[in-house]
């Protein structure tokens, strides 16, 4: 009875060994440590205010999605929906805030009829470059206000593109006074339409997808894209006449990742930290590519004629006039806007003072 007794105890031991043994192998496989629950996945829909991998915009929110899904190796999974797809271009925000989408990409300015601090986030005419805007959102307290301005909408933003200095736009008369902005039917978003308006002219907000066909039926007059990349992607050299430069109105444009505060919330700290870094990753990115494919449009359109002109100095003059005080009446409309522009022009005029006594000197003296 002895013998049986131990040789049965020692069956039990060895089979335990191995069920052990069998559990280590398939916790090692996991990756799971011992005693944790199996973590959490995400699957998330991202909408936004661009065509299907349109370049530089469509193509950085895709590029967000991919490098969330892979830094979190799938825990995270984001879904790209291209304007129109499951909500219209220019609803990208109110889709975000109501949690009909998990996130969003669009450009603030598109709603500043809900937000009107949104633009100063976004784009300013004769304002800041893309460096510029960028140090005070991440380093000048921008991104602290820009979170109080749409907390009242449930929707967390994150910076996540940049254009740099884009063009006046396309004009289907020539621009040799500041009479010919009267009566100017012009696609262009901001504050920069509301100086448009000032001069005379009447804005008509349209997304991507209609810019050519209003531009060539004379549906408008005129239209600003972002600039040569975009607006060769678009076709607009082959419905418009004049291409003016400098871009007065946006000397930048800065795209925002919409998140919905309880999506937020709900990521554990390690997804968070990817959302963060990716965004930031496309922040720059979008900037470069950006930068290099604007200068070999351009040379692209000059090769096929295009006629490139410099918008006269006087007329810079006037609509520098303008804007100053467009923005000044902007902001003083609202409480957030003043106190975001309040801040904002208080940094930004630190800014120029440095570039005036270092940065523009090598743009003037540089060979």
């Amino acid at each position: 009875m002895k013998r049986r007794d131990i040789l049965a105890a020692a069956g039990v031991g060895l089979a335990a060994t191995a069920l052990a043994g069998c559990k280590d192998e398939k916790q090692a496989a996991s990756g799971q440590p011992e005693g944790t629950a199996k973590a959490q996945t995400f699957s998330w829909k991202m909408v936004t205010s661009w065509p299907k991998n349109f370049p530089g915009v469509g193509v950085g929110a895709e590029r967000f999605a991919r490098l969330v899904n892979e830094m979190s190796a799938g825990r995270l999974k984001v879904k790209v929906y291209a304007a129109g797809e499951l909500v219209p271009a220019l609803e990208v925000f109110d889709a975000v805030s109501r949690g009909t989408a998990e996130m969003g990409h669009g450009a603030p300015y598109y709603w500043k009829g809900k937000v009107p601090a949104a633009q100063f986030f976004c784009a300013l005419p004769f304002g800041p470059n893309a460096q510029e805007m960028n140090a005070w959102l991440h380093y000048g307290g921008g991104m602290q206000l820009w979170e109080e301005a749409y907390k009242p909408f449930n929707v967390v933003p994150f910076a996540c593109g940049a254009t740099g200095v884009q063009t006046a736009g396309w004009f289907n008369k020539e621009i040799n006074s500041v009479d010919d902005f009267k009566g100017l039917k012009m696609r262009t978003p901001g504050l920069g339409g509301e100086v448009l308006t000032k001069m005379g002219g009447t804005v008509v907000n349209l997304p991507a997808g209609e810019i050519f066909t209003a531009l060539q039926t004379g549906a408008i007059d005129a239209t600003e894209w972002i600039g040569p990349y975009n607006d060769l992607a678009l076709g607009l050299h082959k419905a418009s006449k004049y291409y003016y430069t400098p871009g007065w109105q946006e000397p930048n444009v800065t795209f925002e990742l919409t998140v919905h505060q309880k999506a937020w919330d709900s990521l554990p700290d390690d997804l968070k930290a990817i959302v963060r870094a990716a965004a930031r990753d496309v922040n720059g990115d979008m900037l470069d590519d950006y930068n290099a494919r604007n200068m070999e449009a351009m040379e692209k359109l000059k090769s096929e004629g295009v006629d490139v002109r410099r918008l006269p100095d006087a007329v810079l003059d006037r609509l520098r006039e303008v804007a100053a005080e467009v923005v000044e009446t902007s902001a003083a409309a609202d409480p957030m806007a003043n106190k975001v522009w309040q801040q904002q022009k208080a940094y930004l005029a630190r800014m120029r003072a440095y570039a005036e006594e270092n940065e523009k000197l090598i743009y003037n003296i540089r060979a």
